[in-house]
């Protein structure tokens, strides 16, 4: 045994099986020389009764000096009943961002994570969750260690998708599909609200204490305001009348006249079933609507329009596709070709459906029944044992969906304001008085 100095360490020879060189000053430290004649520094230690090896690393990058120094804290570690050899392999195995982001997914897809409502993510919504997971939290975090992120990371996390640092053009798995990932703030807001509930089921699984992502600052969502003056109404239904005449667009501008007399999803029109439609009820019974299973009642036109169409066409869905009893396919390409060189260039179904709210609120209707018209979530019929409506919403969903089919067909009316005023309303009160007496 010697004191291990740079002379000493880089004059040893290598053996045919290699050896360990003990240092005189240090018990414990040594100097480990393979056959091949590499040198690496070690420190040799008993824990809870075993013989321990732990290697501080290679002579070059450390010298006899460092190297001491670091065995001297770690055998100070041992003495106050550390463990450096096991502590460094629990490093190793420690979980990583993209193996927590794999179980999770896993999960998600057995139905064992939970979304609104306490049920199981729909596979729509499934698929968009991946796609966020691989497309921007696995590139920017995936080899990190799950319990050394910190709410700082999560912060640059967040402006590195904002500025678009994962944006890339990629193929999918559909015959000459692509995706194009952006970036931006809406994808960093949604992104960090889904890393939010991975990190939640860290802790729920016991793999953090804590959720790096609470109190994180998030921009604002911007609130997309955009709806169809009255102007703009008589124009799509030029336009739809047009695209009704011609066998390729026919369907899809049916669809689009659907979601604006409704102003449902667009989901819920393009896979909209025989089976969810209730003519004598006046409704649609959607069985899996973004709010689950909800009732939504429909105008007196759009009662018409599929009393019309029902003796037309069979199999399950309203709008069939050219495949075996399938949901018509393409229509978000359809709708874009039909817009692409008019003045509605940026209308999209959310607009239509905006609008067809825009339009209640301007008939003075109440914001509830507004919701519930449209199924948002804060009035939204969902009971199962609701056999017939409010006779409000059946008149509300006539009245809003009757003003739209009007200003379609080219209607410009002369008031600029639909509050009622006394006389219309006594009028329909005598109307009303006069039906119930026959």
């Amino acid at each position: 045994m010697t004191k291990l100095t740079k002379r000493i360490v880089e004059a040893v020879e290598p053996q045919s099986k290699g050896h360990v060189l003990w240092d005189d000053d240090l018990p414990g430290f040594g100097l480990r020389v393979y056959p091949s004649g590499k040198r690496s520094y070690i420190v040799q230690y008993r824990s809870r009764g075993r013989s321990r090896r732990y290697t501080i690393g290679l002579h070059g990058v450390w010298t006899p000096e460092t190297a001491r120094r670091e065995a001297k804290a770690l055998l100070g570690q041992v003495a106050h009943g550390g463990d450096p050899a096991e502590e460094r392999e629990e490093d190793r195995k420690a979980l990583t961002i993209k193996q927590l982001c794999e179980q999770y997914i896993a999960d998600m897809e057995a139905g064992l994570i939970l979304g609104k409502g306490g049920r199981p993510k729909k596979d729509t919504t499934i698929a968009t969750d991946v796609g966020r997971i691989r497309r921007h939290i696995i590139p920017l975090l995936g080899t990190r260690r799950v319990r050394d992120i910190t709410k700082p990371d999560m912060n640059n996390l967040m402006k590195d998708i904002i500025a678009g640092k994962t944006r890339v053009t990629m193929k999918t798995e559909k015959l000459r599909g692509k995706a194009i990932v952006r970036g931006g703030r809406g994808t960093a807001i949604r992104t960090m609200g889904l890393l939010g509930g991975i990190f939640s089921y860290a802790v729920e699984a016991g793999v953090i204490e804590h959720n790096p992502t609470h109190g994180l600052r998030k921009p604002k969502y911007q609130v997309r305001d955009r709806r169809l003056s009255e102007a703009e109404y008589r124009i799509l239904g030029d336009i739809l009348r047009q695209a009704q005449r011609s066998d390729r667009y026919r369907i899809h501008a049916e669809i689009l006249r659907l979601i604006t007399l409704t102003g449902c999803r667009r989901g819920e029109i393009v896979n909209l079933k025989w089976s969810e439609v209730d003519l004598e009820g006046s409704c649609l019974r959607l069985v899996d609507s973004k709010e689950g299973s909800s009732v939504r009642p429909v105008g007196l036109p759009v009662v018409e329009y599929l009393e019309a169409q029902r003796p037309q066409r069979t199999g399950t869905y309203v709008f069939p596709g050219q495949g075996e009893d399938n949901a018509i396919g393409n229509f978000p390409q359809s709708w874009k070709k039909l817009f692409s060189d008019s003045p509605l260039w940026d209308v999209t179904p959310h607009v239509l459906r905006h609008s067809f709210a825009s339009i209640a609120n301007d008939l003075g209707f109440t914001e509830i029944t507004i919701a519930a018209l449209i199924g948002h979530a804060k009035g939204s019929v969902t009971s199962k044992y609701v056999h017939t409506l409010d006779s409000t919403l059946i008149m509300a969903a006539d009245t809003v969906s009757g003003y739209v089919k009007a200003l379609l067909e080219g209607v410009e009316f002369r008031r600029s304001t639909y509050t009622l005023d006394r006389q219309s309303r006594q009028s329909a009160i005598e109307l009303m008085l006069v039906d119930a007496a026959r």
